[in-house]
């Protein structure tokens, strides 16, 4: 789908934002097949933008050659869904990727944290900066690990790269978000992406960040979005029932390993009857005991 910068930041700030899982087969090869019907079926509900390969999606356990071809399904897949390919690593990878994304008909980019090492705020500005000079996409910049800015670094690369378009949120500095809502809000879309974005979502939406990323809506589409709206009307006792009942017991379970957070959603989807295979090492699955407490509250709450 083709979108100016303009017109992919506003489609993407009305509405639930969909970062799918990257299906696997038992012998961890991309399972292209399976991957284009969850995209298809992800795209038939209403979420305002879908995010192909990454953090949920296992960005970081793909091959550039796998997250080429990942990104080429989803566009095929995601009919009218604009489709946001990932970009990452050192700033070479980073821009081929880019290029690679425009060249497959993605609308637009996500540009995940460079790979290891720290960097000085004037380093990752010329990263940042790299990367929007690549292409004409709009570009989300993913602030989190060793891809955190400062809101001065922020409101240098928003002057220099009319085409960043959004700052997703990975780390949870209130003040930080403040400032940019305030400061920079006509020019960059706020996005919520801590882990489970649904737990902040309600105190978020008031530092104007209107959209979030959903790992939930990869298993629980309706649920995800009846939530989301009830975050957007300010419906507070809705939204703490939600959490109450579904999202705390959840998150206790994620909370229980590292790398749970991506491993729980694939698991979320074999409790609704849609599998999506194994994660790839350097995560773990859930052991049975833990999936068999998962499907218990999904079908609790109604999920299944």
């Amino acid at each position: 789908m083709a979108l100016s910068p303009e017109s992919l930041r506003d489609a993407l700030g009305t509405g639930l934002l969909s970062f799918p899982v990257t299906h696997a087969t038992v012998d961890l090869a991309f399972d292209e097949d399976a991957y284009r019907e969850h995209v298809a079926w992800q795209s038939s509900h209403s979420a305002a933008g879908l995010f192909a390969a990454g953090g949920t999606g296992e960005f970081f356990s793909l091959t550039p050659e796998e997250v080429a071809r990942v990104v080429r399904a989803a566009v095929a897949a995601a009919g009218d869904t604009p489709v946001l390919a990932p970009a990452g690593y050192g700033t070479a990878q980073a821009v081929g990727m880019a290029r690679d994304a425009e060249a497959a008909g993605a609308a637009g980019l996500l540009l995940l944290p460079p790979y290891l090492t720290e960097a000085p705020q004037e380093g990752l500005f010329e990263h940042v900066k790299a990367v929007c000079a690549a292409t004409s996409l709009g570009v989300v910049v993913y602030h989190r690990a060793n891809g955190r800015l400062t809101y001065d670094t922020t409101a240098r690369l928003a002057d220099a790269c009319p085409n960043l378009i959004g700052f997703k949120d990975g780390v949870g500095n209130v003040d930080l978000m403040t400032r940019v809502y305030a400061r920079l809000g006509e020019r960059l879309l706020s996005i919520g992406g801590l882990p489970t974005a649904e737990t902040y979502a309600l105190p978020y939406l008031e530092m104007g960040v209107t959209t979030y990323s959903s790992a939930i809506y990869n298993f629980a589409p309706k649920w995800a979005l009846a939530f989301y709206a009830a975050v957007r009307a300010r419906d507070a006792a809705a939204v703490y029932r939600g959490l109450d009942e579904f999202v705390l017991p959840y998150i206790e379970i994620r909370d229980r390993r590292a790398g749970y957070a991506v491993s729980i959603v694939k698991a979320g989807l074999r409790a609704v009857g849609r599998p999506a295979g194994p994660v790839r090492p350097p995560l773990a699955d859930l052991t049975a005991d833990e999936f068999d407490e998962l499907r218990t509250l999904v079908g609790k709450v109604g999920l299944s």
